[in-house]
């Protein structure tokens, strides 16, 4: 039987070296923001806005021709914490 991951952790990593992590609650919403918001602006040099649902209180915005890569990871509530 497949486990279904609690969260997903997406790491945007930017053109200047920096990794930012924001957490999604489902795949969809990250699909979601992904489809609608970065990729149709991939190439702008303006902000938009990264969703941060759980640090209540913060936002974020990145440039989107900034993001040189993103990975995704699923996180599972049995997962061992881990440290780079």
């Amino acid at each position: 039987m497949a486990r279904t991951p609690s969260e997903y952790a997406v790491y945007l990593l930017l053109e200047n070296g920096h990794r930012e992590e924001v957490r999604f609650p489902t795949i969809q919403e990250f699909q979601k923001w992904y489809s609608g918001e970065l990729v149709p602006k991939s190439a702008s040099n303006d902000f938009i806005s990264v969703p941060i649902k759980n640090i209540q209180g913060e936002y974020m915005v990145v440039r989107p021709s900034r993001i040189v890569a993103i990975r995704v990871e699923p996180l599972f509530s049995s997962s061992v914490e881990r440290f780079d």
